[in-house]
């Protein structure tokens, strides 16, 4: 009964916030929702199961040009539209996974990079389907069930993606599957001796979480009412890495807390330092790779520790 006074109350405190910002906050906010959403599937895919894949944010862009197209182009009634549009990501992550999980380490974050940069051609000669290099644009969500949801409305609809993905992905975590993947991330031969099937576990890892992500770039297709191709490139798959190593790669916490600052730093270093906030991520990235590996989650918990010894 607490656990569900704690969600009800996060939804409400995150919901209200949207009923007090002007247009351009209410955008950079809703933004900063998508990505900390992704940063959590990606971190169960990455620092929980051990995969370097980068086509998780591929994923997203699938998620958000096939809700485009699958209403617009085919006809289908958005929930109908919404559940083709899952069925397809799980379809395509299963087609990746499945040949893509015998590779380990370097070889699979080739395969999967390979993947991310085909996605990004097929959209830019996609021709009239796609909307080929300025993509889709000019659209508007859909009623339903006779409602329309804009407006704040409708950045309430992102909360409750992030908390339901969140309730989804700590629920795997302390699941059987969930300590499996752990167990196949730190030892794969030592999970396999105690009976995981390691490729398994990795496949439907890699599923969950491709299918979540397709599901966040449904909902941001209409945070816009665009899609275009530079959206989903290959600098914020990196960018979606970036986020998990310095929050702290396999937290929870971890995943929120370095999404919230890698997406919100440039809004801050932008006026004082112009487009050069590049380079303090990459010095970012250094320091955290050199200095606390377990990211800025991990810095917390030692100085949490340190309090506690006698």
């Amino acid at each position: 009964m607490k656990g569900a006074a704690l969600w009800i109350a996060a939804a409400l405190a995150l919901s209200a916030v949207a009923f007090v910002l002007g247009p351009y906050q209410t955008d950079i906010y809703r933004k900063l929702l998508l990505w900390i959403t992704l940063a959590l599937g990606y971190n169960f895919l990455f620092g929980i199961s051990g995969q370097v894949a980068f086509s998780h944010f591929t994923f997203y862009g699938i998620g958000a040009y096939a809700i485009v197209i699958l209403i617009f182009q085919a006809g289908l009634p958005l929930p109908l539209a919404a559940a083709a549009g899952v069925g397809l990501c799980v379809v395509l992550a299963l087609a990746v996974a499945i040949p893509a999980t015998r590779l380990d380490g370097f070889y699979l974050a080739l395969a999967t990079l390979a993947f991310a940069q085909l996605f990004v051609v097929v959209l830019n000669e996609g021709g009239a389907v796609t909307g080929g290099t300025g993509g889709l644009a000019s659209y508007r969500l859909p009623p339903l069930f006779g409602a329309r949801l804009d407006g704040p409305r409708y950045t309430v609809v992102i909360v409750l993606l992030l908390l339901a993905t969140l309730a989804v992905l700590w629920r795997l975590d302390r699941s059987h599957f969930g300590r499996a993947c752990r167990a196949v991330r730190d030892n794969p031969e030592a999970a396999a001796a105690m009976g995981i099937d390691v490729r398994r576990t990795r496949i439907a890892a890699y599923a969950i979480t491709s299918a979540l992500a397709g599901i966040a770039g449904m909902v941001y297709a209409f945070v816009d009412n665009t899609v275009n191709p530079p959206i989903f490139g290959l600098e914020n798959a990196f960018l979606l890495l970036f986020m998990v190593i310095v929050g702290g790669s396999g937290s929870h916490a971890g995943a929120i807390v370095g999404a919230a600052l890698l997406y919100l730093l440039p809004f801050v270093l932008s006026p004082l330092i112009g487009h050069h906030h590049a380079l303090v991520f990459g010095v970012v990235m250094v320091l955290v790779v050199l200095f606390q590996p377990r990211g800025l989650v991990g810095l917390a918990d030692a100085r949490a520790r340190r309090r506690a010894a006698p």
